[in-house]
Order: structure tokens, then C-alpha cells, then sequence
């Protein structure tokens, strides 16, 4: 087997928590809409893909909405609402990926949009960790998971081959994707299940970062 030697995450419900529920509820105030009503219908909106793969601008975005389901929020407002999902408190110590950089080349591989990873990279430390060339955003490479792009573009990203990966994803579907490519993919349940399962796959997972 190749040896290891980067280990790439998905962000949102590994790295840090995610309350869709708190947006839900805040866009539908006031509509003839439930919450629940609200959000599917944004995301099966025809441009959803185009907002995730970065096609369509922020304020484009908030625009269409605004005039679709005649929402009553300026920009700021829109943009406070849509980060209110993102919990401030991170999952994982940063000292966890201070530990994992002394011997692995980390990454970042996620989709999501412009305005979360404008308020994800000033809010949390880890990002220290991860410069900018490896965040892989599927709205910087117009490509989202499960599509091999932008698997490749990380990889591309991290200077490694497949072989050399390991992909940590909650979402089973992009961790089985990953594993086609050639990663050792593993699937976020809990810290303590990712920090044995990284150790399982010869990674070096300090425990002074895990307690």
C-alpha cells in the first residue's frame, strides 16, 4: 500500500456542527410557508446547483430569492441568516490539526457557497491549519460531491495521488465516492470513532490532541 500522507475533511458536520433548522426558521418568518415547505423549495430552485458551484454571485442569490418567496431581508440580514446554521464552536481542538500537520499535508474538500465560507474563515482557528490552496469549496471549482472533479482537484490541490488520501465525509455517499477514486475513506460518526478509525488506518493521531 501507498503510505499516507494527507488527510483531506469535509467541514460541515465534521468540523464544525450545522442547525439548518435555525435558517429554516428564520427565512419562513411571516411567509405562507412551514420552514420545513421553505427549504425544500430552495433546494430543488432551479439555480441551487448554480449557487452551490459558484455561478450565480451572493447578491444574485439573495435577490432571486427575495423576489421568488418575497422575502423581506437586505443583504446583511440575508447573509446573518444564512451563517446562523454554522455553530461558532468547533467539533475538534485545533491542536488535533496542529498534531496531524507535523507529518500529513492537510486539505479541506466541502460544498458550500460564497457567504458560508466567507464567515467560515473568519471564525474559526482551524483554518490556521489549512492555507488557502488546499480549501477545496465546490463554489471555487464549479463542481460539488459526489462528482470525481472536485475529489481530483483536491487531491490536485494537495500535491498527492488518491492512493496517498484519506477523505473524511458524514455523508456515506461522498465517502464511498472518494473510495472509487483510490482514497481510504472514512465516515464521520463521533470525534472519538474518526480519531480511532484515523489511527486504524496508520495515521498518527496524538492523544494530547484528542482529550
Amino acid at each position: 500500500m501507498p503510505k499516507l500522507r494527507a488527510v483531506i475533511f469535509d467541514i460541515g458536520r465534521v468540523l464544525i456542527r450545522v442547525d439548518i433548522q435555525r435558517v429554516k426558521s428564520a427565512l419562513a418568518q411571516g411567509l405562507p410557508f412551514t420552514p420545513e415547505e421553505l427549504w425544500s423549495a430552495i433546494e430543488k430552485d432551479p439555480r441551487w446547483p448554480d449557487w452551490q458551484e459558484g455561478r450565480i454571485s451572493p447578491r444574485d442569490w439573495h435577490l432571486h430569492l427575495c423576489k421568488r418567496f418575497n422575502l423581506a431581508l437586505d443583504f446583511q440580514q440575508f447573509k446573518d441568516v444564512w451563517n446562523s446554521a454554522l455553530d461558532p464552536d468547533p467539533i475538534h481542538k485545533a491542536s488535533l490539526f496542529a498534531g496531524l500537520a507535523k507529518s500529513y499535508r492537510l486539505g479541506l474538500l466541502s460544498n458550500t457557497d460564497p457567504i458560508h465560507v466567507e464567515k467560515l474563515e473568519a471564525t474559526y482557528d482551524f483554518f490556521a491549519h489549512f492555507p488557502k490552496p488546499v480549501r477545496t469549496y465546490s463554489c471555487s471549482v464549479r463542481a460539488s460531491k459526489p462528482d470525481p472533479l472536485i475529489f481530483r482537484q483536491a487531491l490536485k490541490a494537495c500535491k498527492v495521488r488518491a492512493e496517498e488520501a484519506v477523505y473524511v465525509d458524514d455523508i456515506l455517499a461522498y465517502v464511498e465516492a472518494s473510495r472509487r477514486l483510490g482514497f481510504t475513506g472514512i465516515h464521520f460518526q463521533s470525534p472519538s470513532q474518526l480519531y480511532s478509525d484515523l489511527r486504524q488506518t496508520g495515521i498518527k493521531v496524538e492523544d494530547s490532541c484528542t482529550t
